[in-house]
Parts: C-alpha cells; sequence; structure tokens
C-alpha cells in the first residue's frame, strides 16, 4: 500500500515503530499517504503528513464500517489517505491505522465516546488554587490508567497559591502510587523546562482537566500557538472557558500536545474489576481484611481504611457504583427503583406511626 514511508518526518507528529507495526493490519490497498488526524469538524477533517495540513474527508466505506461499531475518527489518530481519483482533487481517509490505545468515557445517554487516540502521556491538568480538587482528579486518573497511558498531574495557575508545594504533597498523599506531580505556572517559560523529559520526539501528549483549569494556556507556551485563552475570573481564580474542540499541536522539540475542552461530566466506561485493577493500593490490600467480603466501609478489621486516604476511599466507592449501574440491565434498573420506592414508603409508614 505504502511504497516508502518517511519515518523520521512522520515522528515529528508522533510516528512510532509500534503503530508502524499496526499499519500491516490495514485493509485497504487504494491509500498511498500515512497522515495524522489533528483536528475533527463536522464533516470535515483536517489532516497532517509531518510537512503541511491539509483539509479532507472521511471515505463513504470507512465512515459506515466506523459507524456499525459506534465508533468515528478522533484527534490523534492516524489514517491512510488517497486522492479521489475521479473525483477530482479531494483528499480522503480511506483506512484507520488501528490505534494503539484510546480514552474512552460515556456520555450522558450512556453511550460509549472516544475523546483521543494514539497518547504516550496525559498531562492532567488542575488549579493549584480553588480548583484544586483530590476528588476530580482520582476520576481523571482513572480514565487515563484504563487506556494504559502514563499520567502527569500538572498543578496550574501556581503563582495564585499560596503554597504550591503542600499541594504537590497534597496530591502524593493522596495517589500514594509515586504519580509524578508537578506545579507550574502555564504563562511562565520555564513550565516548558520543566515539561522537557516528557516533551521528547515523537511523543503524543494529551491535556485533560475541567474548563479554565488552564490547558490552552500550557498549549501556547509548550507549542507557540495563539489559541484564545481567556482572562483569570475574579474572586475563584478560574480562568474563562474558550477551547471548543480537540486539536493537536506540534511542539518545537518535536512531541505533539493534544488539547482538549473542559469535561463537564466524566463518566467511566469501565467494570468492577477495570477498576480494581486502576485502584490497585485498594485492591491489593483488600485481600488482608478480616472478612473476604469486607466493603471498607465500616467492617471490623479492615486493612483498607487505615492505610488509603478517605477522600480517595469515597472515589472508590463512588465509582463503583457508577460501574454497577452501567451494567444493571433496564430490569434491574426497575427492580432497584422498586425497591427504594419501597423502602421510602415503609420508612413514612413508620413515621407515622410514631406520630400517632
Amino acid at each position: 500500500m505504502f511504497d516508502t514511508i518517511d519515518f523520521q518526518t512522520l515522528r515529528g507528529i508522533g510516528l512510532t515503530q509500534g503503530l508502524v507495526a499496526q499499519m500491516f493490519n490495514l485493509q485497504t490497498e487504494a491509500a498511498d499517504r500515512l497522515m495524522r488526524v489533528v483536528e475533527v469538524q463536522r464533516d470535515r477533517l483536517r489532516l497532517h503528513d509531518g510537512r503541511h495540513e491539509h483539509v479532507a474527508q472521511v471515505w463513504p466505506t470507512l465512515r459506515l464500517a466506523l459507524q456499525m461499531q459506534g465508533d468515528a475518527l478522533v484527534v490523534g489518530d492516524w489514517v491512510a489517505a488517497r486522492t479521489g481519483g475521479d473525483l477530482g482533487d479531494t483528499l480522503w481517509a480511506a483506512a484507520r491505522v488501528p490505534p494503539l490505545n484510546h480514552l474512552v468515557r460515556r456520555d450522558s445517554s450512556g453511550q460509549r465516546q472516544t475523546l483521543v487516540s494514539n497518547v504516550d502521556t496525559a498531562l492532567i491538568v488542575m488549579g493549584a488554587g480553588q480548583d484544586f480538587n483530590l476528588r476530580r482528579l482520582d476520576r481523571y486518573l482513572a480514565l487515563v490508567r484504563l487506556a494504559g497511558v502514563s499520567p502527569l498531574v500538572v498543578l496550574s495557575k501556581a503563582d495564585l497559591c499560596a503554597d504550591p508545594a503542600a499541594r504537590v504533597d497534597a496530591v502524593r498523599r493522596h495517589t500514594s502510587d509515586g504519580v509524578d506531580v508537578l506545579a507550574l505556572n502555564g504563562l511562565d517559560a520555564s513550565s516548558a523546562e520543566a515539561l522537557a523529559p516528557w516533551l521528547c520526539e515523537g511523543q503524543t501528549l494529551v491535556l485533560l482537566g475541567s474548563s479554565g483549569a488552564g490547558k490552552s494556556t500550557l498549549t501556547n507556551q509548550l507549542t507557540g500557538a495563539v489559541q484564545d485563552t481567556g482572562g483569570v475570573r475574579r474572586g475563584d481564580e478560574h480562568g474563562r472557558h474558550t477551547t471548543t474542540a480537540r486539536s493537536l499541536h506540534r511542539c518545537a522539540n518535536g512531541a505533539c500536545i493534544i488539547d482538549t475542552p473542559g469535561l463537564r461530566g466524566l463518566q467511566l466506561d469501565a467494570d468492577e474489576a477495570q477498576l480494581d485493577a486502576v485502584f490497585d493500593d485498594i485492591s491489593s490490600l483488600a485481600p488482608l481484611c478480616r472478612f473476604r467480603d469486607c466493603q471498607h466501609q465500616d467492617e471490623p478489621g479492615c486493612a483498607v481504611r487505615p492505610a488509603v486516604p478517605a477522600g480517595r476511599l469515597l472515589s472508590y466507592h463512588k465509582l463503583q457504583r457508577e460501574a454497577q449501574r452501567h451494567e444493571m440491565t433496564v430490569f434491574d434498573r426497575h427492580k432497584l427503583l422498586s425497591e427504594w420506592k419501597a423502602r421510602g414508603r415503609a420508612a413514612k409508614a413508620v413515621g407515622r406511626s410514631k406520630r400517632g
């Protein structure tokens, strides 16, 4: 399919040997160029060939195949591209290179939604000031680890925080598994120096975090891009939401940054066993509990509660409950709702009898 691949040029937009190996799984012979998706619009893609960006469309056969799988091309994907031949000079994405990984969440209707693909490191950006929220951080860490992606916690707006070092220590104590943490000011050129070990040539990083956390400001600092950024609001140190679509940008040293809009809601696409795997600090202690079915709540002899921060344990329980709801059938949900209603009626009846 490809006569030659200019690996060094494509490495500048994130091509790795692992992705080259994935190319052998492609099912098309018509394409002749390997390109990366750097932005997805409604009916168009922006593809990068290592030197220039190009506007393209999705080949109808590929679009249909993805729709049947409940999938779609996302920023970070690699595609085999071709021109239209009889259809003119239109550039088409004819086939997707099977991704090495992808970050997936569930949307408000419970459907799976792929956010980005082929990522090496996720920068979880959270303000060091009033935006600081360890429970939300647990959710982002779980999202990243479910995809097999390495996390790096970035505490932004360190210049607005009275004691950023204390915030770094709080994250380390809370996660207790050696996650890397940096506190920095995205407006300062020194932030690029602090992140240099993660910005090697060929690496792809994605910025994740809530709206206004400083992701676009950091992207501009690392890439020289000129994305619009809002000022910090008075009173809560929260930046104004400006990013509306995911986009990939190149760093001068050869790394790639994917900027993303803030996620208003982050429901994980995981079952209970997968959550146990990413909360391995809890699952590794569970066998030491006195009772085999210990829920780590109020049982005597629990080995988890004394060793795991209470906030992290609350995150674990909440995510496990969400996973249970996702796995329920419609019948199970109706049955559970009926049980809750019955309990409510019984409690009201007890209350009336006491008053009588």
